[in-house]
Order: structure tokens, then sequence, then C-alpha cells
């Protein structure tokens, strides 16, 4: 019986490690590096997770699994910059709020900024909660900025899936809510336990600007703007009050432990909103102001501010959800010109940025299909967006504004074995995702229902 039981689990242990081999080979495929040029035909061996070789010949080992590569392109995979994914209390109330809206919302906007819904940036969001009475600054009202993404990070988020399928094998993800919302996480869009989807945190701390849910302060923009500006002044009393204390604890009265600044400490970046021209200014002057290292998202209207944005080395995350007239929007009515304006030229904020050379990713702002994301991004190479460009930012630009160009963003040795194959070019209509390595296991597409197909 003891034989007979052991035998039972080795097989099993066999069939688990068929089910999922360590080893693969693609061979004979079009490689896109992104670092590099292109390998009209080349392979990539991956081991153990990470890519061991990337070249136009690269020996294949006797234990590789071999994907025959003929006529397939190999991309790193997609990197979703700014996101809600793994989050499932967000997909949980992000689908009751769209239920039969057609759209994923953003969060809230600048309220300077005469936003339709569907005109406002960011990733998905749940709505502000409406607490207390905020008596000050003090009260640190809409701040969680201790809360961190890594934590929340749920493998059963449906939506992981449908992300993988569009050729997305990571995301920056961030809790949604609040004025001072949490800490981001890059992640791995697939794993077993959410410890091993996590690849870098705490990767910036998302802020927004409303005020809505307040009866008093901070109630509007001007509130919301002092109250951030007096969180980061009485950070730096915090640090100093900390310092003293340490260097003579003895007669000294201790701070209080405020977590609310320390997250603020923890935050590597700041992520900030800002989508037309007057918004940026403001913030890139803003996060100077503050001083500390600043990523703005948004930024439909950065095709007026290019200069600007080159010129503060400013990174900006531009949103794939195009301004669009409102479906509930009366057929009669006129649209101010500067709204007709945006509509048109936001699809050319990201050739504008590329040819200024200003570092910028995108999102996809709740984007979840392959034909979705095709005909966002076929809007910004018609308005003179490369196809390398869009690519770059998809990946490498994406990795490098987190700091994590050493593990993702191309198909280098060493890096993470994150891949996207695909029937052929990677923007174009007809092409399908083929497969998505992520850490090294190979998963297959959903297919696509009548729906999506007929669109």
């Amino acid at each position: 019986m003891g034989k007979t039981l052991i035998l039972l689990l080795c097989a099993g242990a066999c069939a688990l490690d068929a089910a999922a081999p360590s080893v693969f080979v693609i061979r004979d495929a079009r490689i896109v590096t992104v670092s590099g040029p292109v390998l009209e035909r080349g392979a990539v061996l991956i081991r153990d997770g990470l890519i061991q070789e990337v070249g136009a010949s690269v020996a294949i080992p006797a234990d590789a699994w071999v994907i025959e590569g003929k006529g397939l392109t190999v991309y790193p995979g997609l990197i979703d910059a700014l996101s809600t994914l793994g989050i499932a209390e967000a997909a949980s109330t992000t689908a009751a709020t769209t239920r039969g809206s057609g759209r994923t919302p953003g969060p809230p906007s600048t309220p300077s900024t005469p936003a339709t819904p569907s005109e406002t940036p960011g990733p998905p969001s749940m709505p502000a909660t409406t607490g207390p009475q905020a008596r000050g600054p003090e009260d640190r009202p809409s701040n969680t900025s201790w809360v961190r993404a890594a934590d929340l990070i749920s493998p059963s988020d449906r939506r992981l899936e449908a992300a993988r399928s569009a050729g997305f094998t990571t995301a920056v993800t961030f809790p949604p809510r609040g004025i001072f919302a949490g800490q981001g996480a890059v992640i791995n869009l697939a794993g077993e336990k959410a410890g091993q989807m996590v690849i870098a945190s705490p990767a910036g701390l998302y802020l927004t600007v409303s005020g809505g849910g307040f009866s008093s302060f901070p109630g509007s923009l001007f509130g919301v703007m002092a109250y951030i500006r007096q969180v980061f002044l009485d950070t730096e009393n915090y640090v100093l009050a900390k310092q003293a204390y340490q260097n003579q604890p003895a007669g000294t009265r201790r701070p209080a432990y405020d977590r609310a600044l320390e997250g603020v400490l923890d935050a590597p970046r700041l992520l900030i909103p800002a989508s037309r021209a007057v918004e940026l200014d403001r913030m890139i002057r803003f996060a100077a102001e503050l001083n500390r290292r600043a990523v703005l998202y948004g930024g439909h209207e950065a095709y007026r501010a290019a200069d600007l944005l080159k010129k503060s080395g400013t990174p900006l995350l531009v949103s794939l959800r195009w301004p669009e007239r409102s479906r509930d929007a009366d057929p009669e009515e006129q649209e101010p010109l500067r709204t007709l304006e945006l509509r048109e030229r936001a699809p050319s904020t990201p050739a504008t940025l590329a040819k200024a050379g200003v570092p910028f990713a995108f999102y996809t702002e709740g984007i979840t299909t392959s034909r979705e994301l095709q005909r966002a991004i076929k809007r910004a190479l018609d308005a003179g967006l490369s196809p390398a460009d869009a690519l770059r930012a998809f990946t490498l630009s994406a990795a490098e504004i987190y700091g994590v160009a050493d593990r993702l963003g191309s198909l280098d040795k060493g890096k993470i074995a994150n891949l996207v194959v695909t029937s052929g070019e990677l923007f174009q209509e007809k092409t399908q995702v083929k497969y998505v390595f992520i850490d090294g296991l190979k998963y297959e597409p959903l297919p696509e229902t009548p729906e999506e197909v007929t669109r």
C-alpha cells in the first residue's frame, strides 16, 4: 500500500511538471526586443521564469518545450502603467458603478476641468465616501497613504485574464479611493498567490484632487491643493522631529507616530492628475514646490504642453480612453470649440510627446479587449505616432518610469520572462494574441466573444 501511494504521488508530480514546464524555446520567430534591433528570425529561451537567451542562433536544451514560431512575432509583455488590476474591491465597485454604461470610470477629475464622464482620465476608481465633517488638515481626511496595493492583490480578480488576453503581462496597480489614495505596486498578471505576483512595492503614491464627499474642508479644488501642501509641510516637520528625538532621546518628548505621514515618506514618487495644458503647468510647478519626484497622469491636452514637460523632465502617463461625446448628451446641444478641439487632437498627444523626447507611457483606463485596444492605439497611430514609439510606451518606457527597467520592458537576457506572442504586427487590426508568458509560464488568450468580433 505504501509503495502504491508513493508511485501515485510521483505520477502526480510528473503530471504537474508536464502541465507547467519551466523551459521553453520559441524558435524561428520574429523577435522585437525593444531595447535593440529587431531579429527577423530568432529564438527566445526561457528557463525558470527568466529569459536565458535571445538571439538569431540559440541552442535548444534537451529539456525544452519547443514552440514553432514561424509566422509569429515575439514582443515584451505589455505594461498597463496605471490601473486597479488585481484589487478585487475596485473590480466589484467598478462593475456596480458602470453596469449599463459601457465604460469604466476614472477617478474624480480636476474640478477645473469641464470633463464629461467619458472624458475623465484615470484608472478605474471607487466613489469617494462621505465621512464626518473635517475640522482641519490635522484630521488627515481622505488620506490612506499607508495602504499598499501589494497587500490588496487577489489572484482571483477576473479582470486579470481579460488583460492577459489583450497582451498585458504586467500592471502598475493602485488603491483608488481618496486624495492620498495609497501606495501602488508593479505586479505580474498571474500567480497562484498574491505574493508571487508582486514585482516592486511601493511604486508610488496615487493622488487625486477630488474634494467630493466633504461638506467643508477640503471640499474644493483650492482646499484640496492647500490640504496636500499642508500634509507635505507636516511631513517635513515630522522628519525633523524624529531626527531631533533620535539624536537626543533623553530629555526630549518623543513625536507621535503618524501613519499618514509615514506613508508619504515611503513613496518613491507621486502620481498627480493633469489633463488640460493649464493643469499640466500647474502640477509641474506644484511638484517642484513639494520637492518630490512626480509622474503626471491623464495628459490628453499635452499636445499643448510638450515643451513644458520636456523642460521639467516630468514623465506623463497618457490615458488611452480618448475624449468622446457622452452617449447621453443632447444631440442638439452646441459644444464649445475647445471641447471639439480636445476631442479631435487628443490622440495626437503621444506623437507630439515622442517628437519632443518627453518620457511617456500608456494606461488603458479600463479598456479590456484586444479590439478595443487596437482601436485606441490606431487613433494615436493615425495621428502620427510610430508603431515603435507606441510599443515602447507600453513596455520599456513604462518600466523606466517606475524604475523596474532592469527587470521588465524588453527582451534581454536575465529579465523576467514576460512575453506576448502574436500572429503579426502587434497593433494591426487582424493580429491575434497567440500566447502570453508571465514569469515563464505560458497562457493562451480567452476566445473572443461574437460581440467583440463584430464591434
